[in-house]
């Protein structure tokens, strides 16, 4: 049954997803809670939401991350909804639970839900037996060394470690070798311990130069699911990536409807709801493997609104609010062009170090298919207390040749000035021949950097010729 649409949200979370709920909750005539910590007091998702409230200072552990300081917002503030944006709290079973017995709306996944696609192994026994490909690995948590040892002589190295409660690459490690097993398993434990508060580490055999693909998802309360295509998600540093696209260059259409038909019924068996993300991994014959799911909206939701016309945070906040995905998408999906998203770091463009500071100079690019979503403006300051993204770059065309060339111009134009950003890094491989061809998979950054750091062939006689005259 529809509930009346939320009166007002609290937006968990900062910077420039914050704004981009603000943005939605506006569309909607919805009335919004910014919550922020003593950092980011001047911050522009404060100065844009209807009421704002300090939580804390600047360390996140007390301030966006802290569950009782974030309920009392909301309760003072007395919302009907909260919405927690990506990273944070947005996967926080018990932070989804304390809302809900508060008799406030997690505007996300029930916290049951949460609960077991945050268990990697669990989720992938659930989407295994719905006929959902998976990797070979173990069947759950690895009891020990030699229960590890067992596996990977039966599914063959090279194997991965996997963190069974993490993401962003904490608590992996890739093993090619019986000999390093032990040790690099009691590194994943220890890492995976400090990181989740949880050691438990899982299998699984190691896909070599994948591509990563995900599947956009949606749910509603009355057992709808729909699949809003997949996008590529390949060009990655440490196993973050820095750019996405949608339509993937490598995905056929009979390939992205047999995946969406197997992903409906798996969604539907574990009565998912609202947003979500199923991630996979693709060998070089073009076969999926399951590997999570993201249980929230993700950073690069923007490429799948612009080839789909569906604005997934209002989507989102509808669900919430009880409507019906038939009212919502207003009919068949249809995939309209390409996008591409850039993500703008504060870092150094060429050793990664992250660089926080005041933006003394800034120049948004604009024009036909160009979206930015950010948080910056002149004279704002970059925190060196967050994650150092600052803003998304995103580009629609006719076909991929159109984004990538949008891509280009609007990075031409993209102007930052007082801090590194990783925009020279994005024009150089916006640039790139094998890139401009779709020829690329996880790793493309690490062989651009080779290409970067060898001597041309000229550059090399030279060398020669110089070494043998001494």
């Amino acid at each position: 049954m529809k509930r009346d649409m939320f009166r007002k949200i609290l937006i968990a979370n900062r910077g420039e997803i914050a704004l981009r709920v603000i943005c939605a909750c506006k569309d909607l005539g919805i009335k919004t809670v910014a919550v922020y910590s003593e950092a980011d007091r001047h911050s522009l998702h404060v100065r844009f939401a209807d009421e704002a409230i300090c939580i804390g200072p600047a360390k996140s552990s007390r301030s966006y991350l802290d569950i009782p300081s974030v309920i009392s917002a909301a309760e003072i503030t007395n919302v009907d909804a909260v919405h927690p944006g990506y990273g944070f709290l947005s996967e926080n079973a018990d932070f989804a639970e304390v809302c809900e017995l508060s008799g406030i709306k997690f505007i996300g996944p029930r916290p049951e839900i949460i609960r077991q696609m945050g268990l990697k192994q669990r989720a992938r026994a659930i989407f295994d037996e719905a006929g959902v490909p998976i990797l070979p690995g173990s069947g759950g948590v690895l009891s020990g060394a030699e229960e590890a040892l067992a596996i990977a002589v039966q599914i063959g190295y090279p194997v991965m470690l996997k963190a069974a409660a993490g993401g962003g690459g904490r608590g992996m490690r890739l093993v090619r070798s019986e000999s390093d097993l032990a040790a690099l398993l009691a590194q994943a434990q220890s890492e995976a311990a400090a990181a989740f508060s949880c050691g438990d580490v899982y299998m699984e055999k190691l896909v070599e130069n994948p591509r990563h693909i995900e599947f956009q998802i949606l749910a509603d309360e009355h057992g709808n699911v729909e699949i809003l295509g997949e996008r590529e998600c390949s060009i990655q540093r440490r196993h973050q990536k820095i750019i996405e696209e949608s339509p993937s260059p490598s995905v056929s259409v009979q390939l992205r409807h047999r995946i969406s038909d197997r992903l409906r019924a798996a969604l539907r068996a574990i009565g998912y709801t609202n947003a979500g993300t199923v991630e996979f991994l693709m060998d070089e014959n073009h076969n999926l493997y399951f590997i999570e799911v993201n249980a929230r909206i993700q950073v690069e939701h923007p490429v799948t609104e612009f080839v789909t016309g569906i604005d997934l945070v209002k989507a989102q906040i509808r669900i919430a609010s009880g409507e019906c995905l038939n009212s919502i998408l207003g009919g068949p999906i249809t995939m309209r062009g390409h996008a591409i998203e850039c993500r703008i770091n504060a870092e150094h463009p060429q050793t990664f170090a992250p660089s926080s500071g005041r933006i003394t100079g800034l120049n948004l690019p604009g024009g036909i298919g160009v979206r930015v979503d950010t948080a910056a403006y002149t004279d704002s300051v970059v925190p060196p207390y967050y994650d150092s993204l600052i803003a998304k770059l995103i580009t629609h065309g006719a076909d991929r040749n159109e984004a990538i060339q949008r891509m280009r111009r609007a990075l031409d134009m993209f102007v930052i000035e007082g801090i590194h950003t990783s925009i020279p890094l994005h024009e150089q491989i916006l640039a790139d021949e094998d890139f401009i061809a779709g020829n690329f998979d996880t790793g493309f950054l690490a062989r651009l950097h080779q290409k970067k750091t060898e001597p041309a062939p000229e550059l090399e006689l030279v060398a020669h010729s110089a070494a043998g005259n001494d």
